[in-house]
């Protein structure tokens, strides 16, 4: 009995050793993809769009960047994902907004909701396309006058900014590959 307590201690702490293990390269590259994915977005923003006064960097964009450049092997940072649920949540959050303006209570759950669920029958779940349906719904004045242009500018265009760093530094490391699964791998 005791001999069985000391073998599970010693795997457990084996176990937990290796959990807290941090890959100090892999640490880089997710800092590095996250920072110049989001520094882009963000350079465009303050230098190109401050006289328009648009808004071109969102928050659903963040836990985008987690995803893509620190999950880079999970199913939901794929292209197809990160995409299609950006774009199918912005489409949801604006038509609700439209068809039910000012009944928070009511649209932002719903926006939500619906953008889950659409997300799923499309294949395209991503965690944080409902944040870009609740910006749709809760933003600003700027982000609601935008209407259907929200959905191009700034969903659209922004997760194709975040993808082309994806692609680029995922695949600088010998370590990491992105798109994951897919026809149109970079060797």
């Amino acid at each position: 009995m005791i001999k069985r307590i000391k073998r599970t201690a010693r795997v457990s702490r084996y176990i937990i050793y290796k959990e807290t293990l941090v890959d100090y390269k892999e640490s880089f590259w997710s800092f590095l993809g996250a920072f110049l994915g989001i520094g882009f977005i963000s350079i465009i923003q303050t230098f190109f769009l401050s006289d328009l006064e648009n808004i071109f960097l969102i928050g659903s964009f963040g836990a985008s960047s987690v995803l893509i450049y620190g999950a880079v092997e999970s199913p939901l940072s794929q292209p197809r994902n990160l995409i299609g649920g950006h774009v199918v949540s912005a489409i949801i959050g604006v038509t609700i907004n439209i068809v039910l303006p000012d009944i928070i209570w009511l649209t932002a759950p719903l926006a939500v909701s619906l953008s889950i669920v659409c997300m799923q029958y499309t294949k395209t779940l991503h965690p944080p396309g409902g944040a870009t349906s609740l910006i749709a719904v809760i933003g600003t004045g700027k982000i609601q006058e935008l209407g259907y242009l929200y959905v191009l500018s700034p969903v659209l265009s922004g997760t194709l900014i975040l993808l082309i760093v994806a692609v680029i530094f995922n695949n600088i490391s010998g370590s990491r590959q992105y798109p994951v699964n897919s026809k149109f791998k970079l060797k």
